[in-house]
């Protein structure tokens, strides 16, 4: 259970708060500052409620500000919900402004007093994940500008990325456009034997055509008007090195062929030249098309695919990415902040929410330019969904929908549950046991209920 630590002097508020928040929370009780404190260190309960008016000095706020002061000192996340009387508002304001996380003013009605504890908890919680998350990111010198996941679709591809690399094997990436083929790439090549040489990339689909074989193979002098001097073209410039050509689909028959000579013979001519010209480079390509499907339509070789995609290695979008949507963003928002100069306490529940369960078409590109735009953007100590570019309606509601005013209490359950699963589920895509210890259920009856409400896993 959550622990709760309530500091009054009042026996009879005590004796209540124990009352109707004892079956909720593990609660700690003290009577003075002094006892709240070893309470305290002894404990680190995440929310606290507070009398400010404490012995010796009952008719002043001078022991409830020191051990409100002594609390955030010793953690400064700590949630302390400052419980005044009806005259105490001037000292309730000052406490916030001190850093407690609200006030309540006497006479206390459980009803609203639970509803603050609880989105105290909620926030605390969140807060823990933010920091939980940033401390599992798998940082490495470069602070998180190469490819990471914890998720096992990541894992799978991390695995193909270790087997790979050692050999001089060609490798397609495939993937949604924004998954992070180049990152993957440069994986490859980073853990490769030829890291310490040149990492060469082109886009094969933003250089027009008639520029793309000089590009790509170079040209003589003379070998068409501006051709003032020889050029080295990206093959050449990637020998003992790698060569990525990314949106290799993009690529025009014609140099589908000279690249499928290069595969087969490992020599290229420059546009304009005769002289056969051996490179020693390896190709890494990617594309966000169906291959296949081009390879139907006549749109690319069948004979080349089989030399680029001796291995193939696809990135999941991130929308089945499960927790490491938040992996990421933590990361992009750390990194955005040190560059913007910028301080935030995290992403509010609202804003994990939509960052959770938003579709994510642009994937990891679209993700990072979000979280970029919501450090410039916010006016909030955390992040909310307006500064993301979401409607806060929209968040709160892929929280819980309620169920219509006409469904029964056994309907409403069952969308409960519905609801629940499919959230586990797409928070741990493909860990079934981890999607049970969330749910607080046996892994059969996590089965049981998947087939009752005919879910997807």
């Amino acid at each position: 259970m959550e622990k709760l630590l309530i500091v009054d002097d009042n026996d009879d508020i005590r004796k209540q708060l124990k009352w109707g928040l004892g079956r909720d929370y593990a609660l700690e009780l003290a009577k003075d500052a002094n006892h709240a404190l070893t309470q305290f260190r002894r404990h680190k309960p995440a929310v606290v409620t507070l009398d400010l008016g404490l012995p010796p000095h009952e008719d002043t706020s001078e022991e409830g500000f020191r051990c409100l002061t002594e609390i955030l000192t010793m953690t400064p996340g700590t949630k302390v919900i400052v419980i005044t009387g009806n005259d105490g508002r001037e000292n309730a304001l000052k406490a916030v402004q001190m850093g407690a996380y609200d006030f309540y003013r006497k006479p206390i009605d459980l009803n609203e007093l639970q509803i603050i504890i609880k989105r105290a908890f909620h926030l605390a919680s969140l807060e823990e994940e933010n920091r939980r998350l940033l401390d599992a990111s798998p940082l490495g010198p470069d602070e998180g500008h190469g490819i990471i996941g914890q998720c096992p679709k990541m894992q799978e591809v991390f695995a193909a990325i270790r087997k790979v690399a050692e050999s001089n094997v060609s490798v397609l990436i495939t993937g949604e456009s924004g998954t992070g083929k180049e990152l993957a790439a440069r994986a490859i090549h980073a853990r490769s034997p030829r890291r310490e040489n040149a990492f060469v990339a082109i886009n094969c689909g933003a250089i027009p055509e008639n520029l793309l074989e000089a590009e790509l193979f170079g040209h003589e002098k003379g070998a068409f008007t501006g051709a003032h001097s020889r050029i080295q073209g990206k093959f050449e410039y990637a020998h003992q090195g790698t060569l990525f050509l990314d949106e290799i689909g993009e690529l025009p028959p014609s140099l589908q062929v000279k690249l499928l000579r290069f595969l087969q013979e490992k020599v290229i001519q420059r546009v304009g030249g005769r002289e056969d010209i051996e490179v020693d480079a390896r190709i890494l390509s990617a594309t966000n098309i169906d291959i296949h499907q081009a390879m139907e339509a006549g749109t690319f070789r069948e004979d080349l695919f089989y030399r680029i995609g001796v291995v193939s290695i696809n990135l999941p979008p991130l929308r089945e990415r499960g927790e490491d949507i938040l992996i990421l963003a933590n990361l992009f928002l750390r990194r955005n902040c040190r560059e913007h100069n910028r301080d935030t306490g995290g992403f509010s529940v609202e804003s994990a929410t939509c960052l959770r369960t938003y579709d994510w078409p642009g994937n990891v590109r679209e993700l990072e330019n979000k979280i970029q735009r919501a450090v410039i953007m916010s006016n909030t100590p955390f992040i909310v969904p307006e500064d993301l570019g979401f409607d806060e309606t929209a968040a709160l509601a892929a929280i819980w929908s309620p169920p219509p005013a006409s469904a029964t209490l056994r309907e409403g359950r069952e969308l409960l549950e519905q609801h629940m699963i499919r959230t586990a589920l797409k928070e741990h895509p493909g860990n079934m046991g981890k999607v049970a210890e969330v749910l607080g259920i046996a892994r059969p009856t996590l089965y049981d209920l998947i087939k009752k409400y005919n879910l997807s896993h």
